[in-house]
């Protein structure tokens, strides 16, 4: 008999810094390897260009992606995006992870993803509740947005509904 032990969310929370990132996903933990260059450079572009827009609008708070969100219980699944927004009106203070969705989760795609890993976390944030998601590819130099009701490639990121006057042009994500 094979016995498996779930890990919680708070057993993430207190593992050793190693190096590495990981994500519990249904109580599995799962390990990240570093990014490359490229996907990090692409992730921090649209943290900064998140970041400077809330120095002028202050409609809520970003978040990077070694921010955990605990998006289910019993048994714990906690995501880390590679850039994040939560309004306002939800943001706060937490020594451990944020307890529920972002409002906009993104996800830069890895040289090591593959298409079924990309899709299973855009399905698990939309099930948690996560208003938009956004998938940008490097090596494609495309973005999709996601929402409840479908996806759509765009040339410019603009979620209005979700975080109002920003936007990000594909074009300039990738000089």
């Amino acid at each position: 008999m094979i016995v498996v032990t779930s890990m919680t969310a708070d057993e993430l929370l207190q593992l050793p810094r190693d190096g590495w990132r990981y994500e519990l996903v249904g109580g599995e933990l799962r390990k990240m390897s570093p990014s490359g260059a490229q996907h990090g450079r692409v992730a921090a572009e649209i943290v900064g260009s998140l970041v400077a827009h809330m120095k002028h609008q202050r409609t809520g708070a970003v978040y990077s992606s070694e921010t955990g969100f605990r998006i289910s219980r019993q048994p714990d699944t906690v995501r880390a995006p590679d850039a994040a927004f939560v309004r306002s009106e939800r943001v706060t203070d937490s020594a451990g992870f944020f307890e529920g969705p972002p409002d906009a989760a993104f996800e830069v795609v890895s040289p090591g993803d593959t298409y079924t890993e990309i899709e299973e976390k855009t399905l698990q944030w939309l099930r948690a509740g996560v208003r938009v998601v956004v998938v940008v590819d490097p090596r494609t130099k495309t973005a999709r947005v996601h929402r409840p009701n479908g996806g759509t490639n765009v040339d410019v990121i603009e979620i209005d509904d979700v975080i109002p006057g920003w936007r990000l042009v594909l074009a300039e994500l990738f000089e």
